[in-house]
């Protein structure tokens, strides 16, 4: 990156051939709040609204939040919110600068800055991509959990939070106190009805604060659900220099995404909202079954392919899918994951599964499995366990699905099949250790992880087919490495 270059501060700096947004950004007032201004927000929902407000105006620029990292506050805000989205697909590459985003807050930095945001009478939508770690609900019970670091924390000093969860509430209290109507809430993480998910958390941890708060959250504030699909690798050296090269400047807060985009939202909000669809966003009634269309199928495969793919070398998606074995047991698995889902209106779902391999084929995307392999208790209920029951129930064949979790399992060790070690990056990542500490067989491993509290449900891990399925391709793993491992269940698919 030439460092004599202007950093990416005012659209009139922009020399390349970038396309720029279409519209002056000091036109429009902030009307969402951010929390999470991650890179797939920057490549997912901000461009939407910038789609929006070239299109069809409004007040609707970004207050971004950055809960943890102030570094995307530090990238950001010396260019005033401006940054590069970079497409790379196999037809080449374009690029836009958008202009969506006003400021980035670093929470970690200003406690207050953020609740001032979200309590401000011109905030009607808050959107959240804190990851599903981030926000300590406990799905079964529908409830938060008390344990977690943001959770206790924040319902220890309920005035001064921290946590997303912690923030959203003080602010409504805030808005509710000096009679300011409620925003709309609208999460955008992968979590199966995220909306209904985070209206629990919120009213929970609200009514063991304030219970007539509580009362008010449930009867006034909307909990939209939404489903989001956009393939968004880590930003490099590479994305920087080259969002240099396309816009004339310097920008550190450029993102490189894949072509394909989408966002279905169910349309209830309380306060108005950007023309979302101005930028391709569906709105429907109910959001759940393209949800589970796009956990199991697409989610599902990438945790697939990444424990089998980091495991097995291959550092990118793409590197699985030029794979003959790994390619064909992804396949398998989006296939087997398409059997558990009901039909989804508009959609053609055996035209969704072509697509998918497509995508992950691309060869213009980085997407590294060591970045898709973390969080892996998070993810896998919804992604792989969920259909797996529907299998189980449906006497269908489950070992697509374990085959992945028995992938989850070794990469849980810590080491590859070289004997290095890696950080596991999960938000049970000192609890793993310690439940298989001086195990060695398969069965044993399998069994201990399986224990897990509140992880496996109860059926599946009774179910003795599951759990010798589960078993047999771990000790593979463990006797064989897991690149022979892989070829051995190949050979196993093609011969039927």
């Amino acid at each position: 990156m030439n460092a004599q270059r202007k950093r990416l501060a005012a659209l009139a700096d922009v020399t390349g051939p970038a396309r720029r947004p279409g519209y002056d950004p000091a036109d429009h007032g902030c009307g969402i709040v951010h929390l999470g201004t991650g890179a797939f927000h920057r490549a997912h929902q901000a461009v939407y609204t910038d789609d929006a407000l070239r299109e069809a105006g409004g007040d609707w620029r970004i207050v971004g939040v950055s809960l943890r990292n102030p570094a995307i506050a530090d990238a950001m805000n010396p260019q005033n919110g401006l940054y590069t989205l970079i497409e790379r697909g196999a037809a080449g590459v374009s690029a836009r600068v958008a202009a969506s985003v006003d400021h980035v807050i670093a929470a970690t930095r200003n406690r207050e800055a953020p609740l001032a945001a979200l309590a401000r009478p011109q905030t009607r939508v808050v959107t959240l991509t804190v990851t599903e770690k981030a926000y300590g609900i406990d799905r079964k019970a529908m409830a938060i959990d008390p344990a977690h670091p943001a959770i206790a924390a924040d319902l220890a000093s309920p005035r001064t939070p921290a946590g997303a969860i912690g923030l959203i509430v003080e602010s409504l209290r805030r808005r509710r106190e000096n009679n300011t109507a409620p925003y709309t809430v609208l999460c955008c993480d992968n979590l199966p009805e995220n909306g209904e998910l985070l209206r629990a958390g919120v009213v929970d941890f609200a009514s063991r604060t304030d219970p007539d708060l509580a009362s008010w959250i449930r009867e006034k504030v909307s909990f939209p659900s939404s489903m989001v699909d956009r393939i968004t690798p880590a930003s490099t050296e590479a994305t920087y220099k080259e969002a240099a090269g396309l816009t004339g400047c310097v920008d550190l807060a450029a993102v490189e995404t894949e072509p394909f985009s989408q966002w279905v939202i169910e349309d209830r909000f309380t306060a108005g909202r950007p023309a979302w669809e101005k930028g391709g966003a569906v709105f429907v009634d109910d959001v759940r079954p393209y949800e589970m269309m796009k956990l199991r199928m697409l989610n599902g495969a990438h945790s697939m392919l990444a424990y089998t793919g980091f495991l097995s070398a291959r550092a990118y998606v793409r590197d699985v899918m030029s794979d003959d074995d790994l390619s064909l047991l992804v396949n398998r698995h989006i296939h087997a994951a398409q059997q558990t889902l009901p039909p989804v209106s508009g959609f053609d779902l055996d035209q969704y599964r072509r697509d998918l391999v497509t995508r992950f084929e691309n060869p213009a995307i980085a997407h590294e499995t060591y970045q898709i392999a973390m969080d892996g208790t998070e993810k896998l209920p919804q992604r792989i366990l969920a259909p797996a029951m529907d299998t189980l129930r449906a006497h269908g064949d489950l070992r697509p699905f374990a085959f992945t979790v028995a992938a989850w399992m070794r990469y849980c060790l810590g080491r590859n099949d070289d004997d290095a070690c890696y950080a596991l990056r999960d938000p049970r990542e000192h609890e793993i250790p310690d439940a298989i500490a001086g195990l060695s067989t398969a069965r044993d491993i399998a069994g201990a992880l399986h224990g897990l509290s509140g992880l496996f449900d109860p059926v599946l891990v009774e179910n003795e087919a599951w759990r010798s399925l589960v078993a047999d391709s771990l000790q593979t793993m463990l006797e064989c490495g897991v690149r022979i491992a892989v070829a051995r269940e190949a050979e196993s698919v093609r011969s039927v």
